[in-house]
């Protein structure tokens, strides 16, 4: 597809993957191509800048085995920002192994990437079929979430009548709540537990406990489990005309609100070319990385390169691009580099001269004084160089 082409026009694109035409939507409609590299250490840093920069960026890029107290309510917490303020999260795992390895470290282990990051990437070192192991991960991770399963606990004491008899009347309104719930979509399972020290977790319940013996029957634990399918959309496609082409003049947090939440779909970003100096990524490898792409177009959004990937007419890859740098003002034009091989360009070459969707920057935001002037800086400059790729006269 041509490089003139907008972000909103190759979201209507023919065969387009779902998260992709999302994240393009959501590209056009924020103004923004910032993809925020958060390498922080702690998870106080990882969602405090995520708060701060985050009306700012598409994508939030996580190493979250750097952040040396990462747990479930990290992840919670960081997909609540993310859907609050509108961008996706990125799991910078590189993942370069034999399938079955790489389907366990994508779902398993302590991280369980596949359940919180819409997006991760991978190295096509071991040949195609890490692609294969990783989309069968990402659809069975789908699939478990659209199947939800809810359980709720209850202890109560029965009730008696004015002779100090048991009533027993209510198995029949449970047999017929049970029978109700059948044919709706949704199962319930209940089971009594006549003692509460064989109920949950082997604890006692403290009404039993309070109670006298010689006053009280035994009280009754219900389990009731609800099993429930899901029904959303997971290929959402909105309208062409889902917002006009001057996106100056029109209601953002109105148009955001149409877009809606991310589909509950995974992507994958193949490495192509790095940044870092003297990296061993040949020609002939990236070649190789694209002609996978395109046999996998429903589950790769794109590349990790320096330049667009796009050489077919049919190509629609998203291309997101590290070493992204501004010089300090009044040294624009000079060189920039970390002393450890990696070499930074500016939004406009990337944009720009290489074509490239998506600018990745790190330390110069997160080290920045001011976080949020830091980020809009960078959005800003990424904006303007996207313009003038696709011909928007400048004020």
């Amino acid at each position: 597809m041509a490089h003139t082409s907008t972000y909103r026009t190759r979201a209507n694109a023919p065969d387009v993957a779902p998260l992709a035409s999302y994240l393009l939507r959501l590209m056009s409609i924020k103004q923004t191509n910032l993809c925020l590299s958060a390498d922080v250490e702690t998870s106080a840093e990882l969602l405090a800048v995520a708060e701060e920069v985050g009306d700012t960026i598409c994508i939030l890029k996580t190493h979250c085995d750097t952040v040396s107290d990462w747990n479930e309510r990290t992840a919670k917490k960081l997909q609540d920002i993310a859907r609050r303020k509108h961008f996706l999260i990125f799991e910078d795992r590189k993942f370069a192994d034999i399938g079955e390895t790489v389907r366990k470290q994508y779902t398993g282990g302590y991280h369980r990437i596949a359940d919180w990051a819409e997006i991760t990437n991978a190295h096509i070192l071991p040949g195609p079929a890490i692609v294969d192991s990783l989309l069968l991960a990402a659809t069975s991770t789908i699939a478990k979430y659209n199947t939800g399963v809810h359980t709720d606990i209850s202890a109560d004491a029965p009730s008696r009548t004015l002779n100090g008899d048991d009533d027993d009347d209510d198995e029949e309104d449970d047999d017929d709540d049970a029978d109700k719930a059948q044919g709706n979509g949704t199962s319930v399972v209940d089971d009594a537990i006549e003692s509460p020290m064989e109920g949950v977790d082997g604890g006692l319940d403290e009404r039993w406990l309070s109670t006298k013996a010689a006053d009280r029957k035994h009280s009754v634990v219900s389990i009731s489990t609800t099993i429930t399918s899901r029904t959303e959309s997971i290929s959402p496609h909105p309208e062409p005309d889902l917002h006009p082409e001057d996106a100056f003049n029109v209601d953002i947090p109105n148009l955001l609100a149409r877009l809606g939440e991310a589909p509950y779909v995974r992507g994958l970003l193949l490495i192509a070319e790095m940044s870092s100096e003297g990296h061993l990524m040949t020609k002939e490898y990236s070649q190789q990385c694209l002609e996978i792409a395109r046999n996998h177009q429903e589950f790769v959004l794109g590349f990790i390169a320096q330049r667009s990937m796009n050489s077919a007419p049919t190509d629609n890859f998203i291309t997101m691009t590290p070493g992204c740098k501004l010089p300090p003002p009044g040294l624009e034009g000079q060189k920039l580099g970390d002393g450890m091989g990696q070499q930074y360009n500016t939004p406009h070459k990337l944009i720009f001269e290489n074509n490239c969707d998506v600018i990745i920057v790190g330390r110069g935001i997160t080290q920045a004084m001011d976080q949020r002037k830091e980020a809009e800086r960078y959005r800003s400059r990424g904006w303007k160089a996207y313009e003038e790729r696709i011909g928007v006269k400048q004020k």
